[in-house]
């Protein structure tokens, strides 16, 4: 109580006491939270499969299962090869075939599960994200998906300059 010589932590002078100013972690970006959405994700689909599949029992075939089970939330037209529209980037009217996940959100999402495994323990030698299986499927996406819509992706050429050319010395620009 007040008289018996002892005070409240909370009260009296701050002599003594050393102020450290409060650093606040930056909250994390737009592709940490996005990373950590989909590797919840992908951990509750493992989850749900018949018998569940432990992460660190996880392959590249649930992997590519995973991306195909994906597509039913898809929002990317995908013409078959029976379709009239088939190879036309602007079909004139709309036709009933799938919806399906984006080339290009695939290959992020792979991205992004690659690192979140390797983040979470996993060992980049059994990374199931950086299979070659992985690549394969993705490259058939994109093709498929390109040709679907009449768009050809052309390998680009690497620019492979000689040697010397480093070597030879720019002309300066003081003249």
């Amino acid at each position: 109580m007040a008289g018996n010589g002892a005070s409240d932590p909370g009260e009296g002078s701050s002599r003594g006491v050393v102020h450290q100013p409060s650093v606040q972690p930056l909250p994390p970006s737009r592709y940490e939270l996005q990373k950590r959405r989909d590797w919840n994700t992908f951990g509750q689909y493992l989850k749900n499969q018949r018998p569940p599949v432990a992460l660190a029992l996880c392959n590249c075939g649930h992997v590519l299962e995973f991306l195909q089970y994906l597509d039913q939330f898809g929002k990317t037209k995908v013409h078959l090869h029976g379709c009239a529209f088939f190879g036309q980037p602007e079909p004139p009217a709309p036709c009933t075939c799938p919806l399906k996940q984006a080339w290009g959100s695939l290959d992020a999402l792979i991205g992004r599960l690659r690192a979140a495994y390797e983040e979470n323990g996993g060992s980049p030698e059994t990374n199931p994200f950086a299979d070659g299986a992985i690549r394969v499927y993705l490259r058939e996406v994109r093709e498929s998906q390109a040709k679907a819509r009449g768009i050809l992706y052309k390998k680009k050429k690497k620019n492979r300059s000689k040697p010397e050319d480093h070597l030879k010395a720019r002309p300066s620009k003081s003249s």
